[in-house]
């Protein structure tokens, strides 16, 4: 027997000892794998009852009765003597259900549990609500950033401005594609259904019914849809399609939080950082953005994951083979128990966005200069200059201010040295205006109120009793 502490002797999953929502921990727990088991052996005892089996009322009722105490304990030593983990359940459940032990599991195949639970009590997509709380903290925060200008950035290289709220609103298109990928998905999925060894249905042929054999079982379940066609398996481009969709979020959240450490870098957003929180335990000032670096490394892993349905739906041999199963157990649990962590830590960062507007003008005011010789240009031909002459002026002085930037570590000089050069005293009073940030910005913020109006609200109308949970993370 195992005594007090001797969980810490053995590997844990951290997915679950340290990261995971208890509600996602408990979806692929035991418990929740064999009592859904039951209750799909007892589903399929009314279904066979009510197409004339001869199943008792009795049955049904001592296999309900019985449909919540599961013996772990008799399940796994059965295991270990019959090898097979259906059929030691089917005895275990047996063992409390004497009088229905005859007609558990009748005509069916293992797969009809194993996949019918996975089809049935699938939790990823029940995380859209979740999905849909990290897209709202995010569209607050564009839209109250929505005409910040702040630097844009094309090969990690300054460019042209954009505002604070339009970078988001690149973040938010990418979740609002993984919110309808998700929902499609979802609503793609279907039942199983009872089919037997092979998928032809023979077996309960033999036992002298067939007709409206998946609609009867179905029906308790609430998928709309019973695959047609199966072998012993649905196909397994099933599990493809809930997991891709899972490694597109992972790639989404990826880029997010791969971008909120840069800006940290430069020290224009930070993630929440708690008053306790140690950074490092070598430097004490340190604020290092743990949670999107976290979010990163579990975004690779859910990515990573893919690989193994692909693989798996690749090699099946005809009608079934069962190379599929221990790869199952592992690929699809600890894909929706990472998509879980990801979420929620993405949820805990966007509710805690810090901004730092002095910082962003500081990276503008160096950067602007050499942004605004086209606005220079223009201003100059207005005033009555020749556009090739004015050209060569701010190409000179641009190199002298550079040099000074690069070589000597100073501050951008431009506009200093325009404001020195006789040839620019034309445009000395438009400089203010040629150089206020908001005028390099085009349709930002518009675009950042179309796009909340058009495309994100919409999405999330139908979650909205569900916006007010907030999420703290333990670790």
């Amino acid at each position: 027997m195992d005594t007090p502490g001797d969980e810490f002797m053995k590997y844990r999953s951290p997915l679950v000892s340290r990261y995971a929502s208890k509600e996602m921990s408990y979806n692929f727990s035991d418990r929740k794998k064999f009592t859904t088991w039951r209750k799909l052996w007892i589903y399929l005892a009314k279904a066979e009852k009510a197409l004339g089996l001869p199943i008792t009322d009795a049955q049904v009722a001592e296999m309900e009765s019985h449909a919540e105490d599961v013996d772990f304990a008799m399940a796994a030593e059965e295991e270990k003597r019959l090898r097979h983990d259906v059929m030691a359940h089917v005895h275990t459940f047996a063992h409390c259900c004497p009088t229905a032990a005859p007609i558990i599991h009748l005509g069916a195949t293992s797969c009809y549990v194993g996949d019918n639970t996975f089809c049935i009590g699938n939790p990823g997509f029940s995380r859209l609500a979740q999905l849909a709380r990290v897209i709202d903290r995010l569209a607050t925060f564009a839209e109250k950033y929505a005409d910040l200008p702040t630097l844009g950035f094309t090969h990690y290289q300054p460019a042209q401005l954009t505002t604070v709220g339009k970078r988001s609103c690149l973040w938010l298109q990418d979740l609002t594609m993984d919110m309808r990928n998700l929902q499609r998905a979802r609503d793609d999925l279907r039942f199983r259904g009872v089919k037997g060894t092979t998928g032809t249905q023979a077996s309960f042929l033999q036992c002298g019914y067939v007709l409206a054999r998946s609609r009867h079982v179905r029906m308790p379940i609430c998928l709309s849809r019973a695959y047609l066609v199966t072998g012993q398996t649905y196909s397994r481009k099933v599990d493809i399609d809930s997991l891709s969709v899972l490694a597109s979020l992972g790639a989404t959240v990826h880029k997010i939080c791969t971008d909120i450490r840069l800006l940290a870098n430069l020290k224009e957003i930070e993630e929440p950082f708690e008053k306790e929180q140690i950074g490092s335990s070598a430097m004490p000032y340190k604020r290092n953005p743990m949670r999107a670096e976290r979010c990163c490394s579990l975004s690779r892993h859910l990515v990573a994951l893919l690989s193994d349905p692909l693989q798996t739906a690749s090699v099946q041999w005809l009608e079934r083979t069962l190379d599929d199963s221990a790869n199952r157990r592992i690929s699809l649990a600890e894909s929706f128990l990472t998509a879980d962590i990801i979420l929620s830590t993405l949820q805990n960062i966007t509710e805690g966005l810090v901004v730092y507007p002095k910082v962003i003008e500081r990276h503008i005011r160096h950067e602007l200069p050499f942004m605004a010789t086209e606005n220079l240009i223009m201003a100059m031909v207005k005033a009555g200059g020749n556009r090739q002459d004015c050209h060569e002026k701010i190409r000179v002085l641009s190199q002298q201010a550079a040099a000074v930037v690069k070589q000597e570590g100073g501050d951008n000089d431009l506009l200093a040295r325009v404001k020195a050069d006789p040839y620019f005293a034309p445009i000395l009073g438009e400089l203010d205006t040629l150089l206020d940030p908001k005028t390099f910005i085009g349709r930002a913020p518009q675009q950042v109120s179309r796009f909340l109006s058009e495309e994100v609200y919409p999405l999330l109308e139908p979650f909205k009793e569900k916006m007010n949970v907030k999420i703290e993370l333990e670790l």
